[in-house]
C-alpha cells in the first residue's frame, strides 16, 4: 500500500502573548459548563449547531476513520418517539436492570425515569459509533474515537453558550429505528441541545481539586 502524498501544515498562528490574555477566560468558561435538565424551548439558531457539528468532524480517530455519525433531530413527532423510547428503558433501568450501587450513586442527583426535556429541547443529536464498515472492513478504536469527537462537541457547544447533557438510556437500540441508521452503527449519546430554562438549577457538586488530577513529571 502507498503512503499518503504529504502536505505542509499550517494553522491560523496565535502568538504567546495572545494565549496567555485567554488563558483565564478559556478556563472560567470551561468551569462554568454544567449538564442540565431544564432547558427552555427557545430556537437555537442553526449555524451554531452546523459550527459544533464540523469542529467535532475534526477529532482524531483510529487510522483517519472517523467511525462518528451524527444525526440532529428537530422534529417534534421523532422527538417525542425517542422519549417514550428512553422512558421505557428508563423505567426498566430504575425497577429491575441497576444494581443497587448504581442507583445509590445516582440519588443524590434526583434523577428518575421521566425525561420531559427530550421533547422541550430544540434538538436532540444522537451520535452514532460504527462499529465495522460499510463494507464489513475493521475500524480501529472506535470508541475512544466516537467518545473524543463528543468532547470536542461539548466544549464547542458550550463555547457558544449552548447546554447540554450526556444521556444514555441503556440499551439504546430503538434509536437506530427511529433515526434511520444501519446495523454497523450503534447509539453511543444523546445530547439534548438547547439554552437553560429560566430558573434552572442543577446539583451543588463539587469537583476534585486538579491538583489532585494532575501529576507533572
Amino acid at each position: 500500500m502507498s503512503l499518503l502524498s504529504r502536505v505542509p501544515y499550517s494553522r491560523n498562528p496565535i502568538s504567546e502573548e495572545d494565549a496567555r490574555g485567554i488563558l483565564e477566560s478559556e478556563v472560567l468558561l470551561a468551569q462554568e459548563r454544567r449538564s442540565i435538565r431544564e432547558f427552555s424551548d427557545r430556537p437555537v439558531p442553526r449555524e451554531f449547531l452546523e459550527a459544533a457539528l464540523r469542529i467535532a468532524c475534526t477529532a482524531p480517530s483510529g487510522a483517519n476513520q472517523q467511525p462518528y455519525r451524527f444525526v440532529v433531530v428537530s422534529d417534534p413527532a421523532l422527538k417525542q418517539k425517542i422519549r417514550d423510547g428512553a422512558e421505557a428503558e428508563e423505567r426498566e433501568f430504575y425497577a429491575r436492570r441497576a444494581p443497587q450501587q448504581w442507583l445509590d450513586a445516582l440519588a443524590p442527583l434526583g434523577t428518575d425515569a421521566n425525561k420531559p426535556f427530550l421533547t422541550t429541547v430544540p434538538h436532540l443529536i444522537v451520535v452514532f459509533r460504527q462499529m465495522s464498515g460499510a463494507n464489513g472492513e475493521k475500524l480501529y478504536y472506535p470508541t475512544e474515537s466516537v467518545g473524543i469527537a463528543v468532547g470536542f462537541l461539548i466544549a464547542a457547544l458550550n463555547r457558544f453558550g449552548l447546554s447540554t447533557l450526556t444521556h444514555t438510556p441503556s440499551p439504546m437500540g430503538f434509536l437506530n429505528e427511529i433515526c434511520g441508521r444501519p446495523e454497523n452503527e450503534k447509539p453511543f449519546v444523546l445530547l439534548p441541545v438547547g439554552y437553560p430554562a429560566d430558573g434552572a438549577t442543577v446539583p451543588e457538586l463539587t469537583r476534585t481539586p486538579e491538583t489532585e488530577l494532575i501529576t507533572w513529571r
